[in-house]
Order: C-alpha cells, then sequence, then structure tokens
C-alpha cells in the first residue's frame, strides 16, 4: 500500500467517524425530553425568587411562593425530585434555551412574541399587568403618566405592556429583576410601578408610607409553564397533570394562600 493510498483511507475512516459523531449529536439532541427528566429521577424549575408571592424566601431562607409550591406539587405528583434554579425576569426563557432548566414556572405570561422561541402548557395560573402608585396621586389612565417616570422590570410583561401606552415625555426606568424594582419604590428613587398587584402589598409591608394602589390595569395575562420547542410528550404530562390539579382545587388553594382570590374563571376552566 503506497503512501497515497493510506492517505485516502485515513481520510475515508475520519470521514465516517464525523459523519458518526454528527449522528450522535442529531440523536442527542432530539432525545425526547421527558424521557430525559424521568431518567434522572429530577425536574429543574426555573423560578424568579425575587418576586414575591409567586416566588421569595422565607425568614428561614427557604424557597416559598405560589410558584414554587407549584412546582413542588408537580415534581411530587410526577415522583420526581425538585431542583430549583434561580432566575430573574430576564432569564427565564434564555435557561430554557441553553438546557439550564427543563421547565419554568416564575409568573411567566402566555404572549405571541415568547411563543415564536418556546411553548406553554395550558394556563394554571393569571395574573394582571397593572400601573400602581400611591393613593394620593391622582392617576387614571396612560395620560396621566405624561411627564413622570415610571419603574418597570426588563423582560416582564408589564414592561412590554407599559412601553406600549406610555405618553412620549414620560420615562421609564428598568431594572434587571422585581427586588431592585421594589427596593427602588420603597426607597422613594420612584412613586409609579408598572407590575403584578401582589408587588404593590409588597412595597406597601416594607414601606407603609408608600399607601400604593393598583391606579389602573393593563391587561390581564394567563400563567403557564415555560417549556422547550418541540416536546410534545412533555407538554402533553404537564397540560394533563393541570387539568387534574385544576378540577381537584390543588392549584386554586395554593394560588389563593398567597395571593387572597382564587383563579380567573379563563384559567379554571381548563379543569373542567
Amino acid at each position: 500500500m503506497n503512501h497515497f493510498q493510506r492517505r485516502r483511507i485515513s481520510l475515508l475512516l475520519s470521514g465516517l467517524l464525523l459523519a458518526g459523531s454528527a449522528l450522535s449529536l442529531t440523536v442527542t439532541a432530539h432525545a425526547d425530553q421527558l424521557d430525559t427528566i424521568t431518567a434522572a429521577k429530577k425536574i429543574r424549575v426555573a423560578i424568579d425568587l425575587g418576586v414575591p408571592p409567586y416566588g421569595m424566601k422565607d425568614d428561614k431562607l427557604n424557597s416559598t411562593g405560589s410558584d414554587v409550591e407549584t412546582a413542588q406539587l408537580l415534581a411530587k405528583d410526577l415522583g420526581l425530585e425538585l431542583e430549583i434554579v434561580p432566575t430573574t425576569g430576564a432569564n427565564r426563557i434564555p435557561f430554557l434555551q441553553t438546557d439550564k432548566a427543563d421547565i419554568v414556572i416564575s409568573s411567566l405570561s402566555v404572549t405571541p412574541e415568547r411563543e415564536k422561541v418556546i411553548d406553554f402548557s395550558i394556563p394554571f395560573a393569571g395574573i394582571a399587568a397593572v400601573v400602581g402608585a400611591p393613593k394620593s396621586m391622582n392617576i387614571k389612565s396612560a395620560a396621566d403618566l405624561s411627564g413622570k417616570k415610571v419603574v418597570s422590570t426588563r423582560g416582564t410583561t408589564n414592561d412590554q405592556e407599559i412601553t406600549k401606552i406610555l405618553p412620549k415625555d414620560a420615562t421609564i426606568v428598568r431594572f434587571d429583576d422585581d427586588a431592585t424594582s421594589i427596593t427602588a419604590i420603597v426607597s422613594n428613587q420612584a412613586d409609579i410601578f408598572a407590575t403584578a398587584p401582589s408587588l404593590l402589598k409588597t412595597i406597601n409591608e416594607k414601606n407603609p408610607a408608600k399607601q400604593m394602589e393598583v391606579k389602573f390595569t393593563m391587561k390581564v395575562n394567563m400563567l403557564a409553564v415555560g417549556l422547550r420547542k418541540g416536546e410534545p410528550k412533555l407538554k402533553e404530562k404537564i397540560d394533563g397533570w393541570i387539568r387534574v390539579n385544576l378540577k381537584n382545587g390543588k392549584l386554586n388553594a395554593i394560588y389563593k394562600k398567597f395571593h387572597g382570590a382564587d383563579l380567573p374563571e379563563e384559567v379554571t376552566k381548563n379543569g373542567a
């Protein structure tokens, strides 16, 4: 066998090895996520722990909140260990896309923009996007925000909604997570907050002098579990779990415990 023949065989073998590696990568990339989670006996759930009462730390630094208890119930019912992956509003979808988490349960609203890059379960809860301010401020609509400074949290639907309606001479001050946004309001850096009603309650608890209240509602959004694209078995499994737990009232009980109200009818009808 001469040099050229040996060289040709070497190139052919290299090509076969590369083709085999590519095939292996393709198989891995398309492995069913539900099977992978089941085999690992653990589900990694991305939750923002800086958004009370959805996700937070109690006085013993344990994770709690409606999103946390929802994730705990899901893991228990599926017979899996729960691993909470702390995230922020801006990182919820990137964590999902980069495989840092299997699913997202983190006050994640269903929007057309998000549906382009991830899949959603059926809704398991609801959340209102509102504009809140101290009781003393006369604000009834977006027009009343003219010339004012409004705080919002980057990457949230609240930020998207306020951006659509804010007068041109108003200013948005964006923070990367709700905890920092809350601190800005509590410390009187600003008075107006595009957020969820539950966070206004948190601000009043931290600074009773603020007397924050809902001035007007921008939109009511459905909350769902965030999933990677192209995982029908996992979506079917979680959708079925949501239907069962809406019907038996467990998801409503969790929501009422932390939010002081029942789930919206638009959500509970999925358990009928």
